[in-house]
């Protein structure tokens, strides 16, 4: 079984505020393999791309630009890091790869993101680009509410039964290299069909140590959590 990635959630969401230099610092001094980070272009016409996860979010601070985030993590402090770069909604794909291109950080990014339109934008635009399929597509987490909670259950699980085979095929078509599943959709039957057909499997957002050493057990190649403090007595991965 190789070693487990870890992954740093916007950074390190829960020591500093995602998608900021405080947030990546604190990930890199916290001994992460990637970071995982998001973009999302600003509302209006001709609005930038900006690292945020949501628009509330965005409100919220003033977020770096894309061009300013890439750049931060060219600095030779994260040479040896990867980065999963999440792309949140779909119709800026070209921008992102030029960004990261002009960067020279393409062939240390894995480009994720729930929309399947996505992943075949940016396949034609970058062939050789790694693509992660961020699964489930989801707005916010509905077991949140407890009124969602039951037919949540019942979807849930409809989705681990599928999952495995929908994951299977899209690995074997090239349409992504990587599966970036929500932790309660993992199974192992999930990980060995992604590891079946050549693929990697990243599990998101994982913050119990628990679960995480559970992932690590089942050969999962990354899991993405928002303290990665937690990853503590976990084998880094091989460079």
């Amino acid at each position: 079984m190789s070693a487990l990635r870890r992954v740093g959630h916007k950074g390190a969401e829960l020591i500093a505020p995602g998608n900021t230099p405080e947030s990546f610092d604190a990930a890199l001094a916290a001994g992460v393999d990637m970071i995982e980070f998001d973009v999302l272009r600003e509302p209006g016409a001709g609005g930038r791309l900006l690292l945020a996860h949501d628009y509330g979010d965005m409100a919220a601070r003033e977020p770096l630009s894309l061009a300013q985030g890439l750049a931060y993590l060219s600095d030779a402090r994260f040479d040896g890091l990867e980065f999963i770069l999440d792309v949140k909604l779909p119709g800026y794909e070209r921008e992102v790869v030029e960004a990261a291109r002009q960067a020279g950080l393409l062939g240390r990014l894995l480009l994720s993101t729930q929309f399947p339109a996505a992943l075949a934008v940016l396949r034609a635009l970058e062939p050789d680009a790694r693509l992660g399929w961020s699964v489930p597509k989801l707005r916010r987490d509905p077991f949140a509410n407890r009124a969602l909670a039951l037919p949540a259950l019942a979807g849930l699980a409809a989705a681990r039964a599928g999952l495995p085979r929908r994951a299977s095929t899209a690995l074997r078509a090239r349409w992504c290299d990587a599966i970036m599943a929500h932790w309660r959709l993992v199974t192992p039957r999930l990980a060995r069909q992604v590891a079946d057909a050549g693929g990697e499997l990243f599990v998101w957002t994982v913050d119990e140590p628990e679960r995480i050493a559970w992932l690590a057990q089942l050969g999962v190649t990354g899991v993405i959590t928002g303290d990665p403090r937690l990853f503590a007595g976990l084998a880094p991965a091989a460079p």
